[in-house]
């Protein structure tokens, strides 16, 4: 039996995230500068049977179903709901699994997205390019499963490496950064990202901000041009191999974030910052938005301390590899 596989990365969204959702993104235009990392969103389609069984491994989830007609993306397992909706395959076995940890804040469900979207399209004999497959993965997404934010996390998981991402939507631009080999040697080596636990971020949230930034409240619309502004020196900084600089960048975009809704930092979040802060840190934020999930930091020249100071407070290490690949299809 034919199976096909993809597999997508997650990312570390150095600055910018927030800027990249509507209507913010639609009115004024976003920049995010993000990596894709090793960590995968996994989609595996195998053909036949006489029905539909859909399998989420990592919420332990199936659902079988007799048919095409059957699917409804408002149900359960809605995003592999949506994507055999807007890419059937016929009679199948859709199965998904994550290496990133659950509500890590690593855009997880972006690289699902794009790791749908590149299986289906194998099993449909469809070869789609890595911009293509972006723009197929935010529209599973947001139009067909309903559900709200930005498109970075698509994007990273598509096309893979160190990105500047442009949007004003409904345009899209992807510029590489290509950077320094010594220099992602050493981000490699000193970044520390660490997992707090599962985030409680949520759609809401979404809503509440970019509603904030309708009204005009000057905080929230001042923390938007911010973060705009953090991305393109981060870019900058990172074209440079300015490390200090790209260490206080993470915190200044952190700082955004948290005018946004101080709900993103929790307790747990908080003494990890300080205990980075105490072990030399040169800066670090949230990977996504908050509320939980993981925070990655700029360690020190040797990061042993930082590294100590995390598993002191019983968090988990995860691994830091850049991908310099996007999505990959067989």
């Amino acid at each position: 039996m034919t199976v096909f596989h993809a597999a997508a990365p997650v990312r570390l969204d150095f600055a910018g995230g927030w800027t990249d959702v509507p209507p913010f993104s639609t009115r004024e235009g976003g920049v995010v500068v993000s990596a894709a990392i090793g960590l995968c969103a996994h989609a595996e389609v195998r053909p036949g049977g006489s029905g539909l069984r859909l399998v989420a491994e990592d919420l332990g989830a199936t659902l079988d179903l007799p048919d095409q007609a059957a699917l409804d993306p408002s149900g359960p397992l809605s995003l592999l709901q949506a994507g055999l909706r807007m890419l059937p395959v016929g009679p199948c076995s859709l199965t998904t699994r994550s290496d990133a940890p659950a509500g890590s804040g690593l855009g997880s469900s972006g690289a699902l997205d794009v790791a749908l979207v590149a299986a289906l399209a194998a099993a449909r004999n469809e070869v789609l390019d890595p911009d293509s497959m972006a723009r197929l993965a935010c529209r599973l997404e947001r139009v067909e499963a309903g559900i709200p934010g930005g498109r970075q996390d698509q994007f990273m998981a598509a096309f893979g490496g160190f990105l500047r991402l442009g949007f004003h939507d409904p345009e899209a631009t992807v510029e590489p950064l290509a950077l320094d080999g010594d220099l992602l040697a050493e981000l490699e080596r000193r970044t520390v990202l660490v997992y707090t636990g599962a985030s409680r971020f949520s759609g809401a949230t979404i809503s509440r901000v970019m509603r904030a930034y309708e009204r005009g409240e000057p905080a929230v619309t001042g923390a938007l041009h911010g973060l705009r502004e953090v991305a393109e020196r981060m870019a900058d900084a990172l074209h440079h191999g300015d490390l200090p600089a790209i260490g206080t960048l993470l915190h200044a975009n952190w700082r955004h974030q948290l005018t946004l809704d101080p709900g993103m930092s929790t307790p747990p979040m908080d003494r990890l910052a300080q205990a980075m802060r105490g072990a030399g840190a040169l800066g670090g934020k949230a990977a996504g938005s908050g509320a939980g999930g993981a925070m990655f930091f700029l360690g020190p020249d040797d990061p042993a301390p930082a590294l100590a100071a995390a598993r002191g407070l019983g968090m988990t290490i995860l691994p830091v590899r850049w991908s310099t690949a996007g999505v990959r299809a067989c």
